[in-house]
C-alpha cells in the first residue's frame, strides 16, 4: 500500500498499468522491451557519472540497506549534512529515494538526477515547462519532507541530461498547478491500492511500451473502446462512456443530439470534433471499413523522390543516421537506399554524417522530399544550431519548404484523410496498406537499443539491423504516399 515516486510516475502515465502492476497476473505480461531496458541502465549509468564529476561533499547512503538508510537519512539531516545521496525519507504510506537532499535555508530541499531533459516544450522562444512525471516525484518528497518538519519550502529540482538544475518550485505558476496535480495524483494512487478504484484501460502513445500492452489491446478490443478510435483519449473517453458505451454505439448516434451551438454537452468537446470522432467510428464499423479522404489532397509530380527519415538516440543526444530511399518516375524498380550513418556516437562523427546528407540533398535539389511529422525539420534544425559552419538557418528552412517538401503526417495524414486503424503512426499506417518491415519488432526505441549494442560490441550484424529498419521505414513512407494517391473522397 505504500505509495512511492515510482508509483505516482507510473500513474501518470497510466493508471491502469499501476493496478495491473500491482494486481494484474504476472504470466500476462510482456517481456521488458529492451530500449525500456535500455532507459533504465542508462538512468543508472548517468546517475553514477554525474556523482563521480560532483565536486561538492556529500553523504553517500546509496549502498546501504532500507533500514539502515532510512534511519541514516534522517539523522544525517538532523545533524544538518549539507548534501545527502542516496537517501530514504517516510512518512506513513508515503516512501521517498530522493537522488539528493540539499540543506537549505529552513530545512532540506529534495533533487533527482535525470537522464532526459528537466522541461517539456522548450525551444529558442520559450523556456519550456516542468514535466508533470517528474513534478510528482518531486513533491512526493517535498510532501514527506514538509510532514516531517524537515523541509526549507515547497521546492525541488532536477539535474538533467543537459546538466542543468531545473528548479521545480510548487508556489509559482505553473508549479502551483503541478503541487494540483500531485495531491490529485496521492489521492488517486492511494484508491488504486486499496482495490477502491478500478482504472479503465485506454489506448494511448505509452501503450507501445509497456509491459501490459498485449493483455490491455486484448482487453480493449473485447470491450470495443472507444480509445480505439484515433485522437479520442481515455479523458474524452470517460465522459462519453455513459451516453456512448462503445465504438458500435458511436457509429450509430446522430451527433447533433449531442450538440448545441458550437459546443457539446462532453465538456471539453467541441461540435466539429464530435463529429469528425463518430465519422472515424462509422469508418470503423463499416464493412469492410475503408479509408478515405476527407478534402482534396494536390500533391505535385516530381520525377525524383526522396523517402526520408532519420534516427536519433535521445541518451546520448546524436542523430546517428539520416536514410534516403530514392525513386526515379514512380518506378519502384529503380529505388535505391541511401544512408548516412554516424561511424560512432561523437560530435564529430554526427557532423560527418549530416554534412554528408547535406551534400546528397544539394546534388538532388530538383527532387522531391517526402517525411514523416515534423521531427526530421526539427532535428535539422538543431543540428543547425550544433554546427553553424556547416549550413544557415535559412538553408534548413528552404530544404523544408513545400511543395518541394511534404511532411505526409502534418500536411496530409492529420488534414485531409482518414484509416480505419487505431492509430496513425506510420508502422500502423503502412502495414494496413501491405507493408511489412524485415525486422520482427521494429520501432525507433529498438534502432536506438541496436545503435547502443553497436557502438559497445560494433557488431556488424547490428549494424546492418539498424540499415535495414531505416530502410524500410523509408520505403513505408513511400507506400504510404502512394496509398494516398490512390483514395478517394
Amino acid at each position: 500500500m505504500t505509495v512511492t515516486a515510482s508509483v505516482l510516475y507510473d500513474l501518470v502515465q497510466c493508471p491502469q498499468r499501476l493496478a495491473l502492476d500491482a494486481f494484474g497476473n504476472p504470466a500476462e505480461r510482456d517481456a521488458t522491451n529492451p530500449f525500456v531496458r535500455l532507459l533504465w541502465e542508462r538512468g543508472t549509468l548517468f546517475k553514477r557519472e554525474t556523482i563521480a564529476r560532483l565536486r561538492l561533499p556529500f553523504l553517500d547512503l546509496s549502498k546501504m540497506d532500507e533500514a539502515d538508510c532510512e534511519r541514516l537519512t534522517l539523522e544525517a539531516m538532523v545533524r544538518g549534512e549539507p548534501l545527502i545521496y542516496g537517501g530514504r525519507i517516510r512518512d506513513d504510506d508515503l516512501l521517498g529515494m530522493p537522488d539528493l537532499l540539499r540543506k537549505e535555508t529552513g530545512g532540506y530541499v529534495p533533487g533527482d538526477i535525470k537522464s532526459g531533459q528537466g522541461k517539456d516544450g522548450g525551444d529558442d522562444e520559450h523556456d519550456g515547462k516542468p514535466k508533470r512525471h517528474y513534478a510528482v516525484q518531486v513533491a512526493l518528497y517535498v510532501d514527506i519532507l514538509q510532514r516531517l518538519n524537515l523541509s526549507a519550502g515547497r521546492r525541488g529540482f532536477v539535474w538533467d541530461i543537459q546538466g542543468e538544475e531545473v528548479a521545480y518550485d510548487f508556489t509559482t505558476l505553473p508549479g502551483q498547478s503541478l503541487w494540483d496535480d500531485y495531491e490529485v495524483a496521492l489521492v488517486e494512487a492511494r484508491a488504486i491500492l486499496a482495490r477502491e478504484v478500478v482504472p479503465l484501460a485506454g489506448y494511448t502513445s505509452v501503450c507501445k511500451l509497456c509491459h501490459w500492452h498485449t493483455h490491455c489491446i486484448a482487453q480493449l478490443t473485447a470491450a470495443d473502446d472507444l480509445t480505439l478510435i484515433p485522437f479520442l483519449s481515455p479523458s474524452d473517453r470517460d465522459v462519453m462512456i455513459d451516453s456512448i458505451p462503445t465504438i458500435a454505439a458511436f457509429s450509430t448516434i446522430n451527433p447533433d443530439g449531442f450538440i448545441k451551438g458550437k459546443k457539446t454537452v462532453f465538456p471539453r468537446m467541441g461540435a466539429d470534433r464530435l463529429r469528425q470522432l463518430q465519422a472515424r467510428a462509422v469508418m470503423l464499423k463499416g464493412s469492410p471499413p475503408k479509408p478515405y479522404l476527407r478534402e482534396p489532397v494536390t500533391l505535385d509530380v516530381f520525377s525524383i523522390e526522396l523517402f526520408f527519415d532519420t534516427e536519433v538516440d535521445p541518451l546520448r543526444g546524436i542523430c546517428y543516421l539520416h536514410g534516403f530511399v530514392e525513386r526515379h518516375n514512380g518506378d519502384n524498380s529503380t529505388e535505391r537506399f541511401v544512408p548516412f550513418l554516424a561511424a560512432e556516437p561523437t560530435p564529430q562523427a554526427e557532423r560527418d554524417a549530416f554534412t554528408a546528407a547535406l551534400d546528397y540533398l544539394a546534388a538532388h535539389a530538383e527532387a522531391a522530399i517526402y517525411y514523416y511529422s515534423k521531427y526530421e525539420r526539427t532535428i535539422y534544425r538543431k543540428l543547425q544550431q550544433k554546427y553553424p559552419d556547416i549550413c544557415t538557418p535559412e538553408d534548413v528552412e528552404r530544404l523544408f519548404e513545400p511543395p518541394r517538401a511534404v511532411d505526409l503526417y502534418g500536411d496530409v495524414v492529420r488534414k485531409a484523410t482518414e484509416w480505419p486503424t487505431r492509430d496513425h503512426s506510420i508502422k500502423t499506417l503502412a502495414k494496413y496498406l501491405g507493408f511489412s518491415w524485415r525486422d520482427t519488432h521494429p520501432s525507433g526505441a529498438a534502432s536506438v537499443e541496436w545503435f547502443d549494442r553497436w557502438c559497445r560490441a560494433g557488431e556488424s550484424e547490428i549494424r546492418q539491423r539498424i540499415l535495414d529498419y531505416n530502410e524500410d521505414d523509408c520505403r513505408a513512407t513511400r507506400v504510404l504516399l502512394d496509398g494516398i494517391r490512390g483514395l478517394t473522397a
